[in-house]
């Protein structure tokens, strides 16, 4: 990127955020702090009313506005892209405000990159099956989940527990929330268990912002939770020998059962999954007959056995009836 397009973009940054650390400015273009603080000096002088707060960062000063922004075609087709994604993974009220802004977007977009990306949503298509979503849980909420957690507002929400299968409300600090094994979840303190919880957006039934703000209780962020309790859960390290001629199939379902690292050899290829369920694995790599060779643990073979024995005995009593 050249020098120009550098501060171009630099500008660019400083307005989308409140604050900018120069650190983050010189990881995204790849330069030193040196570099950039004669870069900011260069926007100073050009007339850029940029302000700093000393040990925080740099930001621009109430009421300046760039011209309206001009998207290239890739840059909009990464949005389209986007809106795609959305329009499967997110709820519906995400879904709802990315399109109103996509139109903003396509308004400002030149005939011909209009064209361009007419012709490319033709040719573009996001599949995730079919939804088995009741329809008592409405799944619009990740607006206002987004709203509390920019205030720190408490909310008031009617949580479905599959464990026990009931429906109560709860008055809930939102830490944060994050995407994980296909579904949106809210991570806050739950004023009745006194703790922190994970709740599944799409198994809220209500949901209303109070006005009731709140503090942070300690320093766990959503990240900390994550590792904690997410990525730490009880695993088992299962490692299997996959046929060569299966294993080139397997690039991207391997990642849904714990995938880490593979070791390619002549016939076989050695995969290392880290799973918490070893029966749910069994049932997974049965679809692999004869392909698969589980080399550990001893409690994978152990349970291979045993649902094999089960197969061939419900099948054999089915045959003879």
């Amino acid at each position: 990127m050249n020098r120009i397009d550098r501060l171009v973009a630099t500008l660019i940054h400083l307005q989308s955020k409140r604050i900018v650390k120069a650190e983050e400015i010189a990881k995204r273009f790849d330069i030193s702090l040196r570099t950039v603080y004669r870069d900011i000096r260069a926007l100073e002088e050009a007339g850029v009313p940029i302000g700093a707060e000393a040990g925080i960062g740099y930001f621009i000063a109430d009421g300046y506005q760039l011209p309206p922004v001009v998207f290239t075609r890739q840059e909009a087709g990464a949005l389209v892209t986007g809106e795609m994604l959305l329009a499967k993974f997110a709820d519906k009220s995400l879904v709802e405000n990315y399109s109103s802004a996509m139109r903003k977007v396509r308004a400002v977009l030149k005939g011909s990159d209009k064209e361009y990306i007419e012709n490319l949503e033709d040719k573009m298509l996001v599949h995730r099956g079919i939804s088995n979503q009741p329809e008592q849980f409405p799944n619009r909420f990740a607006v206002e989940v987004q709203e509390a957690l920019a205030l720190q507002k408490v909310l008031d929400i009617e949580y479905y527990s599959r464990y026990n299968e009931t429906v109560n409300r709860r008055e809930v600090e939102p830490l944060g929330i994050f995407f994980y094994n296909g579904r949106w979840h809210l991570l806050g303190w739950c004023r009745m268990r006194k703790d922190y919880r994970d709740f599944r957006i799409d198994r809220i039934k209500s949901l209303q912002i109070l006005e009731a703000t709140f503090k942070k209780k300690d320093k766990h962020s959503l990240q900390t939770y994550f590792n904690n309790e997410m990525l730490n859960q009880d695993v088992n390290k299962l490692v299997v020998k996959f046929n060569n001629t299966v294993a080139k199939f397997m690039v991207d379902e391997r990642y849904y059962y714990g995938f880490v690292d593979e070791k390619k050899g002549e016939e076989y290829t050695e995969m290392t999954f880290y799973y918490s369920s070893i029966d749910y694995f069994a049932r997974w790599l049965l679809m692999f007959t004869d392909a698969a060779v589980i080399v550990s643990p001893d409690a994978l073979k152990t349970k291979m056995q045993q649902l094999v024995g089960e197969i061939t005995q419900h099948h054999s009593k089915s045959l003879a009836q």
